[in-house]
């Protein structure tokens, strides 16, 4: 097992940014990717970012160039730097550690952080 513990989301102005820090612990060597997806109210989850553990990324064309993902591999963590945010970011990100992504689903899910932007 895995377990994710995400934190840096709050309320943030439109234009402003925000840093997401997912921790990742338990059976680590059986991750090859991280990745955080979003879910508004009244919608979908949906990818946002993806990172495989040889730094493979992947995007929501929504967020390209606007947020960028990274990990720390020594510290088994993932960042989801977020700038430019809009209104229609607010959501709830959810961090989310994969075996075999992106060719299977994501295996482990956080409990997921709130993520408000006003206009």
């Amino acid at each position: 097992q895995v377990q994710l513990v995400e934190s840096g989301g709050g309320l943030v102005q439109a234009g402003g940014s925000l840093r997401l820090s997912c921790a990742a612990s338990g059976n680590i060597f059986s991750i090859n990717a991280m990745g955080w997806y979003r879910q508004a109210p009244g919608k979908q989850r949906e990818l946002v970012a993806g990172i495989t553990i040889i730094g493979r990324t992947n995007y929501a064309d929504s967020v390209k160039g606007r947020f960028t993902i990274s990990r720390d591999n020594a510290k088994n963590t993932a960042y989801l730097q977020m700038n430019s945010l809009k209104p229609e970011d607010t959501a709830v990100y959810y961090c989310a550690a994969g075996t075999n992504w992106p060719y299977n689903e994501m295996n482990y899910w956080g409990k997921g952080t709130l993520v408000t932007v006003s206009s």
